[in-house]
């Protein structure tokens, strides 16, 4: 697909995302939003697999402890300042990620799953088995951040419509920033890891730093993400931090298309469309979704962002197809 033909195609889509609380019920609001939520955190796991190549299946750890850090420095009498619990539920999930990757990237391959896995669930039975912060029942926030600007507040986060617009404006940062990064010198770095890490390493570079600078901002990314859902329910508890989501997040990768920037996005709308289809029709909704990702791995193994330029290949060779008669003949 051209590159105009993306600008359009993207430029649409953000017009209809920021026209929808125009037009949707609250309830499809609050969904749509779930889901750009969720698409800032399969990007961040998007960022480690489908460029780095380093695949993980305790990312949640990160995205749990933003909301619990927001959910703790949260008064239960007033609003806590959305700049300061903002800054503090990212940087904290980024030094998680700091600790845990110092760690875990020493390994490599099964390894590096099962270390970061581990790590997980040793924070999940933390929050879980103890009182620290409220145990299995989670911890509520009684009182949504409030975001001023001087004297002045733009935004409502209680209210659906304005904490919609917040989370869209955070889409929309959070893939440029990661278009920016992918395309300097260091983007070139990691995704040459993920291609040959020997290679790199004899050419001088020192992988393990790019890996870990790369895990951080992943690590930091999930924090937002996190910290938002925090928000919109107004509610944390351990299974925000459980191996569950971060293999959930890891499907949306996998169904969007990994190394792309849309594809998160897509995967993400793809999948939680297809659970709210599928809950309607069975039970066992979560095996069709299984299903799903297995026809997905085995047909489509670029993801949805993969049918995009597979179709304008089959548009371009049925072009020169035509053409080709005409020429000979000539």
């Amino acid at each position: 697909m051209s590159n105009r033909a993306l600008a359009i195609g993207l430029s649409v889509g953000v017009a209809l995302l920021v026209a929808f609380p125009l037009i949707g019920d609250r309830f499809y609001v609050q969904f749509v939003t779930k889901i750009l939520i969720m698409a800032i955190f399969a990007g961040s796991l998007n960022l480690l697999v489908g460029y780095t190549g380093l695949v993980s299946l305790g990312h949640a750890a990160f995205f749990g402890v933003a909301g619990y850090i927001l959910a703790l420095y949260s008064p239960d009498t007033h609003a806590a300042s959305f700049w300061t619990s903002l800054l503090l539920a990212v940087s904290g999930a980024a030094l998680m990620a700091l600790i845990i990757g110092t760690l875990v990237l020493r390994t490599s391959g099964i390894f590096f799953i099962m270390a970061t896995l581990a790590f997980a669930e040793m924070l999940f039975y933390v929050f879980h088995d103890t009182a620290i912060a409220g145990g299995s029942d989670g911890i509520y926030i009684h009182e949504r951040p409030v975001l001023m600007i001087g004297n002045w507040q733009p935004l409502d986060l209680a209210h659906s419509g304005h904490f919609y617009y917040l989370v869209l404006a955070f889409s929309i940062g959070v893939t440029l920033f990661m278009r920016t990064i992918l395309r300097s010198p260091f983007g070139q770095v990691i995704v040459g890891i993920r291609v040959n890490e020997h290679r790199m390493r004899a050419l001088g570079f020192h992988t393990f730093r790019y890996k870990l600078v790369c895990f951080v901002i992943a690590g930091g990314i999930a924090g937002l993400a996190g910290y938002l859902a925090a928000v919109q329910f107004g509610v944390v508890n351990p299974e925000m931090l459980g191996w569950h989501l971060s293999g959930s997040v890891l499907m949306m990768v996998i169904l969007g298309g990994m190394g792309t920037l849309i594809g998160p996005i897509l995967g993400a709308f793809s999948m939680m469309f297809l659970e709210e289809i599928f809950q309607t029709m069975t039970k066992h909704w979560q095996l069709l979704i299984g299903v799903v990702i297995v026809l997905v791995a085995l047909f489509l193994p670029r993801g949805v962002a993969g049918l995009l330029p597979d179709w304008q290949r089959r548009r371009t060779k049925a072009g020169s197809a035509q053409r080709a008669p005409g020429e000979t003949h000539a």
